[in-house]
């Protein structure tokens, strides 16, 4: 499929006409027409989707490695996090795995949504994707509100993401008896083991890069411990991060902490971090209750149920 070949981040056309770049006049007359129009027609924001949402395909599919013999921790975790954003804009969407789908993704990057002729990859670009088509959770907050939801995914990623990889590719117990195995299972040998080192030489250097790679699994767990201490203080009592109603910060939070607590390490240092914060176990109840069970003919249940164990049991 032309379409999934890796051709940089973000949105994917299939066809992309040569243009010249914008001039600052021009990028801001489109502005003004842009915000002139949408006084015009009086656009209602206080509805959870606005009146110009587009129709969404029947046939969007997101991809993912293989369930039950591929995927790794953080990738399970981001896919999930995509999926249960999804289902809160009540989007449907089929999953569909594949050995290569890291190779497909135009960001080389899990999960990525293939939608009519585009191509999306991350949660980030996949939220502002589906934006553009007129469905948002988070545009009720305010300035103030979406500037915080952001820090805290920022927080989400900097950290719980971070700790995934280092935990996966830095651990050497990890790497050698779930990693390796799992990420070149698909492949024969020597392929496999030179896919699984080629990775996490990458992996290792953007944990030099970023200063993470003399910590030790400790430090690493205390991380953790702290993100998760910072989600329980912000989610206090409420359903939500912000009270009554998901945005895409908790997609993501649920993302990584079902993930987290549901996936079969070597040990569960990890999944006790966050056990430790009982409105965050609650949380992710709420949402596997809410957005996965009771739809077992929708795709998008399948990745709650790709788990090793349910937080129900």
């Amino acid at each position: 499929m032309q379409s999934l070949a890796r051709r940089g981040r973000g949105a994917q056309f299939l066809c992309v006409p040569s243009v010249r770049p914008p001039s600052l006049r021009d990028m801001s007359l489109v502005a003004e027409a842009f915000v002139t129009q949408l006084a015009g027609i009086n656009l209602v924001c206080s509805c959870r989707f606005g009146p110009a949402a587009e129709p969404w395909p029947e046939n969007a599919a997101l991809y993912q490695q293989l369930k039950e013999e591929q995927i790794l921790l953080s990738d399970n975790a981001s896919s999930l996090a995509v999926q249960a954003f999804l289902q809160m804009c009540n989007l449907p969407i089929r999953v569909i795995c594949r050995a290569n789908a890291e190779y497909m993704s135009p960001s080389g990057k899990v999960p990525f949504i293939h939608v009519g002729n585009q191509v999306v990859s991350e949660l980030g670009p996949i939220v502002q994707f589906v934006k553009a088509k007129g469905h948002s959770l988070s545009d009720g907050l305010d300035e103030v509100q979406k500037a915080e939801m952001k820090a805290y995914m920022e927080l989400v990623n900097n950290m719980l993401l971070t700790a995934e990889l280092y935990l996966q590719w830095c651990d050497d117990v990890t790497v050698e008896e779930i990693t390796h195995p799992r990420y070149g299972s698909p492949y024969p040998w020597p392929l496999n083991r030179i896919l699984s080192y080629q990775k996490q030489w990458e992996v290792r250097r953007k944990m030099k890069a970023i200063g993470w790679a003399g910590k030790t699994l400790e430090q690493v767990l205390e991380d953790v411990d702290q993100c998760c201490h910072a989600l329980s203080q912000r989610l206090g009592t409420q359903p939500y991060f912000f009270n009554k109603q998901p945005t895409e910060l908790d997609a993501l939070v649920f993302g990584h902490l079902f993930t987290i607590l549901t996936t079969q390490l070597i040990t569960d240092e990890l999944s006790e971090k966050v056990k430790n914060y009982s409105n965050l176990t609650a949380f992710c109840r709420r949402i596997e209750q809410q957005y996965f069970e009771g739809h077992e003919k929708d795709s998008s249940t399948a990745a709650a149920r790709s788990s090793k164990r349910s937080l129900l049991r």
